[in-house]
């Protein structure tokens, strides 16, 4: 009987540790404030191919976050092939003409998403018009 005790006790402890004491992990949306939600969020944008976080991503360039900023620009490289001189590592003022280089670029592809019917822009949205 002792033993069948142990056992039962045993298992109540395994199914605590091993069953976790963490919060669910809420939905990878690359706008959420939290990187360790956004940057997970920013991996899967990369895998999706989805052009709708580029606009995030470009606004994450400038974040207080040094992670946050590498990963930006790495999910931007990886679905745009370019780094237009952006360098996560550098100051305020260093990161400040390539992120300007960065929304000139998202810029001037939404004007051309905007001026194709039917198209979205690079933040996803339709123009209005239909499919």
């Amino acid at each position: 009987m002792r033993g069948a005790a142990l056992r039962v006790v045993l298992a109540a402890f395994a199914t605590i540790l091993f069953a976790g004491c963490t919060a669910p992990r809420p939905p990878l949306v690359v706008t959420d404030p939290d990187p360790s939600v956004k940057i997970p969020a920013f991996k899967k944008a990369v895998r999706k191919k989805d052009r709708g976080a580029v606009r995030q991503l470009v606004k994450d360039l400038d974040s207080d976050d040094p992670a946050v900023r590498f990963y930006a620009i790495g999910a931007l490289e990886r679905m745009t092939g370019q780094q237009l001189g952006y360098r996560y590592y550098d100051d305020e003022t260093g990161r400040s003409p390539a992120i300007a280089r960065w929304q000139n670029w998202l810029d001037g592809r939404e004007a051309v998403a905007d001026s194709t019917p039917g198209s979205r822009g690079a933040d996803g949205t339709s123009d209005g018009t239909s499919d």
